[in-house]
């Protein structure tokens, strides 16, 4: 259930940033949706590492943090591709 909540919050936090560049014009929405995989990285990598402090193993989080990165990751890159034609 954690892992699906994590993932819906990436895919709310993609979606908040392609709000604020639509409205704000800082950045690109195609620059939004690229911005959002790095940084998609550091918080997915955070969350795998508190679940290591909390007593799990590396080997047992790391399929649940590259399943929670890749859903949002690859719908950020889908939106990139279609917003930079």
């Amino acid at each position: 259930m954690h892992s699906i909540m994590v993932m819906a919050g990436g895919v709310v936090l993609l979606l908040c940033g392609q709000l604020l560049a639509r409205f704000t014009g800082i950045v690109s929405q195609t620059q939004a949706a690229l911005y959002f995989v790095p940084l998609w990285l550091l918080i997915t990598a955070d969350d795998m590492w508190a679940g290591v402090q909390a007593g799990y193993s590396l080997t047992k989080e790391l399929p649940v943090f590259l399943l929670v990165f890749t859903v949002p990751a690859l719908l950020a890159l889908a939106l990139w591709r279609q917003l930079r034609y």
